[in-house]
């Protein structure tokens, strides 16, 4: 084994470790959040929670779209969003069921599924242009409205917040802030270096780029979801695995088209992707929507679809 591998195992365990401890004070935060404001932890969830997690995504998909690799960037955010609904939220259901509020479950989780179907029409003719990237930013704004008004009725039926003084708001806002980055700087770590391992393990650069960047730019949800499920916070994990979804579609995507003026899109994407990706979503909305809760069965089934997904790309 050469330095360099060693080096990048090195950093690798380091980026691990950050991103776990980032999580454990990420969540605190937020649960500390939503119960002295009030707003349900599903909408702190899916807005603030999401949008930090959701960095990750952004910053490697335009990076990689102005260095040209279009196709890893359209592939890490729709791959992002394979990875958070199979993987992640099939994890949380499967190790700690939440129960989860159904109207929340099939509003966002209907706009999700909408723009995942979006997403994989507007990609059929293999390019993501200017008035594609301003429909999905136009989705966006309807998730945010909606998050507004879950919040406005989230205060109106609050009975007992949580009463903090000024020394522990500061508090609570600096650990949101320093949890969110060292997530962040971790989950920077461990692609960087993950690739690295893959590399030297041989594995081909389309592998890489579908599966490896993908996961890891996932990782703060992931952390966020394990530091959740220990913490018995599993509706903030759904909440925030369902808006950081509708952020990597609705955001990353436009981003990366403002940056190249026209994305061009795989044919894969919209034919293989996007219907796996809209498979695992109505595993996870529908019974969740229909029932108020998570249930360790749906988690199974939709870890088992992602599995396979996965094989299929490595065919």
């Amino acid at each position: 084994m050469t330095p360099t591998v060693l080096i990048a195992a090195f950093l690798f365990c380091i980026g691990l470790w950050l991103t776990m401890r980032g999580g454990d004070g990420f969540v605190d935060a937020a649960s500390t959040i939503a119960q002295a404001s009030g707003v349900p932890r599903f909408v702190i969830g899916a807005t603030i929670v999401s949008l930090a997690t959701t960095l990750p995504e952004l910053f490697v998909s335009v990076l990689a779209a102005l260095r040209g690799a279009g196709g890893l960037a359209v592939g890490n955010a729709v791959g992002s969003t394979a990875c958070n609904t199979g993987l992640i939220l099939g994890l949380s259901a499967l190790l700690a069921p939440a129960a989860v509020s159904r109207r929340e479950m099939l509003t966002k989780g209907g706009l999700m599924l909408l723009c995942a179907a979006t997403v994989g029409g507007l990609t059929v003719d293999g390019l993501l242009g200017g008035a594609d990237a301003l429909f999905l930013l136009a989705l966006l704004l309807l998730f945010l409205v909606l998050n507004l008004r879950s919040a406005g009725r989230g205060r109106a039926k609050a009975e007992a917040r949580l009463r903090l003084t000024g020394k522990q708001k500061v508090r609570t806002g600096g650990a949101f802030v320093l949890g969110a980055a060292a997530v962040l700087l971790g989950a920077r770590l461990m692609v960087d270096n993950g690739i690295l391992l893959a590399r030297a393990a041989g594995l081909p650069e389309s592998v890489i780029g579908l599966t490896l960047v993908a996961a890891g730019t996932s990782l703060p949800e992931l952390m966020t979801a394990l530091a959740a499920i220990r913490r018995r916070e599993g509706v903030l994990s759904a909440g925030n695995i369902l808006g950081a979804n509708i952020i990597d579609l609705t955001l990353v995507l436009p981003a990366c088209t403002a940056v190249t003026g026209g994305l061009p899109v795989a044919v894969e994407t919209p034919m293989r992707d996007v219907p796996a990706t809209l498979l695992l979503m109505l595993l996870a909305v529908l019974p969740a929507g229909l029932h108020g809760r998570m249930r360790r069965a749906q988690g199974a089934a939709m870890l088992a679809v992602y599995c396979v997904y996965v094989a299929v790309l490595m065919l």
